[in-house]
């Protein structure tokens, strides 16, 4: 069995890269609703460390009993867990044996970092990856939180797996998509990664269809088919765009009266809202 190792005052690439390599799996866990934790818990040996990010309430409802590390970005006003004053229901749902702390990260020079007081005094280190992703994200967006870490893990070259559970890049009922990041852009990455063996996707990733045309259809050049995809995802995106437009125009007046309700909320409440 690992001694869980302390993250309080980490703060240099090579020390977060020595941490992680003390693992034979490292489990990205995305706040998706496709999460079911007992059997991602069950599916990896008690080596494996799982790594949560920022509210973990979307995807634990008790408290996680394995080894586990919670990853708080940073934003302008700092962690939006602390500016929010969910730091005590974040952590309450990690087993006190097995927590091995806050990774403290951010990624734009906007966004500010925290200290361990403002987790409760929980043990916390700092990554500071400032420009790590500005050379080839998509410009006027914001790479995730669980995009960052895994490119960053897997340019690590170390020993443990990398798994991603619940990376899908797509809104729930319950849960939304938020529009600063390029949502579409991370998935094509990833998967990317995922067949160079980098990283490998929790479960099956799903057939590419265009694989099987090109050997079922060896004379169509790859070079055509790509054109030929971005030509009809364009064409389909401007329609949706057409149609989301027109959705827009139609709810003026029902988002107009939503506002003028939030606007007569007490403060409490809209702070409470997630």
């Amino acid at each position: 069995m690992l001694v869980p190792p302390s993250v309080s005052g980490l703060r240099e690439q090579s020390e977060w890269s020595d941490f992680f390599s003390r693992y034979s799996h490292i489990v990205l866990v995305a706040n998706s609703d496709q999460i079911r934790i007992d059997d991602l818990q069950s599916t990896y040996p008690d080596t494996a460390l799982f790594v949560f990010f920022n509210k973990v309430y979307k995807v634990l409802d008790k408290p996680f009993s394995g080894r586990a590390l919670l990853i708080s970005r940073g934003q302008p006003k700092g962690a939006n867990i602390v500016y929010r004053n969910e730091v005590a229901e974040v952590l309450r749902l990690f087993s006190q044996d097995n927590f091995l702390g806050v990774l403290n990260m951010r990624l734009s020079e906007t966004e500010r970092l925290n200290e361990s007081s403002d987790y409760l005094d929980a043990p916390t280190g700092h990554l500071d990856l400032v420009g790590y992703c500005n050379e080839f994200y998509p410009e006027g967006k914001l790479p995730t939180s669980g995009f960052a870490i895994a490119l960053w893990l897997a340019e690590q070259k170390i020993q443990p797996q990398i798994i991603l559970a619940g990376f899908t890049g797509q809104r729930s009922d319950k849960w939304r998509v938020v529009s600063a990041h390029d949502w579409t852009f991370e998935q094509v990455f990833l998967k990317l990664l995922a067949r160079q063996g980098n990283i490998v996707f929790h479960g099956s990733m799903a057939k590419n269809s265009y694989e099987t045309l090109l050997q079922r259809f060896p004379e169509f050049p790859v070079s055509a088919i790509s054109s030929t995809i971005a030509d009809v995802l364009s064409a389909r995106q401007n329609a949706t765009e057409a149609q989301v437009d027109k959705l827009i125009s139609l709810t003026n007046v029902l988002r107009s009266f939503d506002n003028f309700l939030r606007g007569l909320r007490p403060g409490f409440l809209r702070k409470k809202k997630k």
